[in-house]
């Protein structure tokens, strides 16, 4: 019986842990320190809208990992709910449905910010441009999701 109880509880941990958290950076750049206080080392700013993938939250701040797989400390508040994604293939492509023959609506350098929309299909996500430019792009060309 204990086995079992433990198995579970391991298997449990293993879907937890699998899920990931992500947030973004809000309005004002943030300072990334490198550890959970304003007295630790100011390692880099990051940009608003920026989004990060939460991996420890304590007492008012958050270890995070940005898109380059930099760890880093920042003030819980200045994240935000807010899904984005970031564009990490030389050019991203927006397109009008979830294919890649589809028409494409815009096509963005690499590190835009795109707000998620949702997830789509196997491989898509819907992202909404700052312009205003609304479709799906592939998985592989944003980090974030």
């Amino acid at each position: 019986m204990r086995a079992l109880l433990t198995l579970l509880l391991l298997a449990s941990w293993g879907l937890s842990a699998a899920a990931a958290e992500f947030r973004s950076v809000d309005a004002q750049a943030a300072i990334l320190y490198d550890a959970p206080s304003a007295k630790g080392k100011k390692l880099y700013l990051i940009k608003p809208l920026t989004p990060v993938e939460v991996l420890v939250k304590l007492d008012g701040w958050v270890k995070v990992r940005d898109a380059e797989g930099t760890l880093a400390w920042v003030q819980a508040r200045a994240l935000t709910e807010k899904r984005m994604l970031v564009v990490t293939s030389p050019k991203g492509e927006i397109r009008q449905a979830e294919r890649p023959d589809a028409p494409l609506v815009a096509e963005l350098d690499k590190w835009v910010a795109v707000e998620l929309i949702e997830p789509g299909a196997a491989g898509w996500a819907k992202v909404r441009h700052r312009d205003g430019a609304t479709g799906y792009m592939r998985l592989t060309q944003v980090w974030g999701l």
